[in-house]
């Protein structure tokens, strides 16, 4: 069965800043990803999410267009628009668990698809707990590659 994943923002611009803590967790976990062309099933918020995050970060328009670029042309990845229904359910799903909209958008994606949800937001791992998997790149990383020690032939 195909790994199936929605990996927040704070994954892909943790994965991208090789100063900040558990960069190199981040960047083996998409390698894992792109190795065994797992699907990240993620909503179109990614996009102006990072472009709005580095160019705000590094003042460079142009550094966010072209990462941005990079992520939306992975050929495992897969946009989900951010519909009527999607919005009500990432609207009750931060109501509920307390969550900042962006982080229910992704909580939402992770529960209409059954995806793992991989993120570096503590707080929002710890929230969600009880209704979506919700795990670090490096606890995402470990149980895909026991899976792959425990099905071998």
């Amino acid at each position: 069965m195909a790994e199936l994943h929605t990996v927040d923002a704070s994954v892909f611009l943790n994965a991208f800043n090789d100063t900040e803590f558990g960069h190199e967790g981040s960047v083996a976990f998409f390698e894992r990803l792109r190795s065994i062309a797992a699907p990240m099933l993620e909503p179109t918020l990614l996009l102006p999410e990072v472009a709005a995050t580095i160019a705000r970060g590094y003042t460079d328009a142009v550094l966010a267009r072209s990462l941005v670029s990079a992520i939306a042309h992975l050929p495992n990845l897969i946009l989900v628009s951010l519909d009527r229904e999607l919005a009500e359910q990432a609207s009750d799903i931060a109501a509920t668990f307390r969550l900042r909209g962006s982080d229910a958008v992704y909580v939402a994606v992770a529960l209409r698809f059954n995806t793992d949800l991989v993120t570096r937001d503590r707080e929002q791992r710890e929230r969600v707990a009880g209704a979506v998997r919700a795990l670090t790149p490096e606890e995402a990383l470990s149980q895909s590659v026991g899976s792959d020690l425990t099905n071998d032939p």
